[in-house]
């Protein structure tokens, strides 16, 4: 019976066309992430690795601006990846006329909020759920009180998946920090990650005003597109929630200064909220420094640099920022 398995999985390997190499590497990347599968989806994700790894070689040896690499998702179809992670409808999110007025004060050069004093929270991972808007919001309001307070308190995401919704927002298929604040501003508070913890899935509203620990006074939308006035906000206020639309190669970013010529710019196909910490330029290519919410194995330590100034894959669709 043990040479019949046996005999199995190496025609199983060789119908495939993946090498002993391809193998190796999918059993040491199992280690790393620790990952563990039945016999059948050993061989379905074996195969989705070594394609993976592949469009990464090639990406790393052509001419680009950021490098691809093996991450979590690496045993992944875009496909999948979209459905568990990425919102499942799009967002009506356009501030065609936004109510940010430029300060007209000087814009430093280039900014990073983390280095500026203890205003960003640590990186967070939605998992399986497409509430990256609630990340987007949280990390946004968290820096904005932190930076008037002095106090970095990090904040409930999972009040906004379970209580929000009558703002328009769809729990873990998507939402906007915009309509997020609007919630936190009429609800009258958010509660503490401690006292509100994440989990990952919708549930029952359980909010309490009693231990609302963050306020919103105001919500302040960026005209649509205006990548200036986002320039203006993190240069001389604080980081900015912003959306953007993820493709099939974002899915493997592993550093650099993210660019795309096949995602739009338009506000209609942004999928994914994020939020920017701050901005600068690698060798004359100026770019944003974005706070992401897939964990910090992800990326730059759960960050990643996408180019600036050209509103890169809708990125200045819709951006806004609560005031505290």
């Amino acid at each position: 019976m043990h040479s019949l398995l046996v005999f199995a999985l190496l025609s199983a390997a060789s119908a495939l066309h993946l090498s002993e190499q391809d193998e190796f590497h999918f059993k040491s990347w199992m280690v790393q992430y620790n990952k563990e599968y039945s016999m059948k989806e050993y061989y379905d994700r074996l195969q989705i690795f070594s394609s993976n790894k592949r469009t990464i070689d090639k990406h790393n040896a052509g001419n680009h601006s950021f490098t691809m690499g093996l991450n979590q998702f690496s045993d992944m179809t875009f496909t999948e990846f979209r459905k568990a992670f990425l919102w499942s409808q799009p967002q009506n999110c356009s501030a065609t006329k936004g109510n940010y007025l430029h300060s007209n004060a000087p814009q430093p050069d280039s900014i990073d909020w983390r280095k500026k004093g203890n205003y960003v929270t640590d990186v967070k991972n939605q998992g399986g759920c497409g509430s990256c808007w609630t990340f987007s919001t949280t990390g946004c309001l968290e820096s904005v009180t932190a930076i008037k307070t002095g106090k970095l308190v990090p904040l409930s995401e999972q009040q906004l998946v379970d209580c929000a919704k009558d703002f328009n927002n769809h729990g873990c298929n998507g939402g906007l920090p915009s309509q997020a604040f609007e919630y936190i501003m009429y609800n009258k508070g958010l509660m503490t990650e401690d006292d509100y913890p994440y989990r990952a899935y919708e549930g029952n509203c359980v909010y309490k005003p009693e231990l609302a620990a963050a306020f919103v006074k105001d919500v302040v939308n960026i005209t649509e597109n205006d990548e200036m006035g986002m320039v203006d906000a993190v240069g001389t206020r604080n980081p900015v929630s912003l959306a953007f639309e993820v493709t099939s190669d974002f899915m493997l970013y592993h550093q650099g200064v993210y660019t795309s010529t096949v995602c739009h710019n338009t506000p209609d196909k942004v999928n994914h909220a994020v939020l920017a910490v701050g901005y600068g330029q690698e060798n004359g290519s100026p770019y944003w420094i974005v706070k992401n919410s897939w964990g910090p194995r992800w990326g730059i330590n759960g960050y990643f640099l996408i180019e600036r100034g050209k509103n890169m894959c809708g990125l200045a669709a819709c951006s806004s920022f609560p005031e505290v």
